[in-house]
């Protein structure tokens, strides 16, 4: 299952790729991550791995991030759990104004004939929560642009 969010920024995109590059901001935008634990590698960095620990709630999954490619416009990483694996694909493109256009993909596999009978069901659900992240995310480069 495939989901792609595009976003307008009111950032440079070198701004945007430092701050969604670094996964201690992770918890200071995702309202549903707590921390990020690192595992191995400087975090930010190409072949890094971490973890992102959830806030304590009922069902939430803990996902262990590996970075696998750091450009200058483009980062992808690999989410794994239990019961999916998410490649995360975030591009940046430079708009007039200082103005950076990002997108984000993630491509969900789930593991598993009942987690892929999910999959299919929840669609719409987690196409939602990635609106809502990338969405908070925006909000969160534009406060800092701001000084707030």
């Amino acid at each position: 299952m495939k989901s792609i969010v595009v976003v307008d920024i009111d950032a440079a995109p070198k701004k945007v790729a430092t701050l969604y590059a670094d996964p201690t901001n992770n918890a200071k935008w995702m309202d549903d991550v707590a921390r990020c634990e690192p595992i191995s590698g400087m975090p930010g960095v190409q072949g890094s791995v971490y973890r992102l620990v959830p806030k304590p709630k009922r069902g939430s999954m803990v996902f262990t991030a590996t970075l696998v490619q750091r450009l200058p416009n483009e980062l992808h990483l690999t989410l794994d759990a239990s019961n999916v694996t998410v490649s995360v694909q975030g591009s940046l493109t430079s708009l007039p104004n200082g103005r950076t256009r990002f997108t984000s993909r993630e491509v969900f596999s789930f593991k598993g004939v009942w987690n892929k009978a999910y999959g299919v069901l929840a669609k719409p659900a987690i196409h939602n929560v990635h609106r809502k992240q990338i969405k908070a995310f925006k909000k969160f480069v534009e406060r800092l642009e701001r000084g707030r």
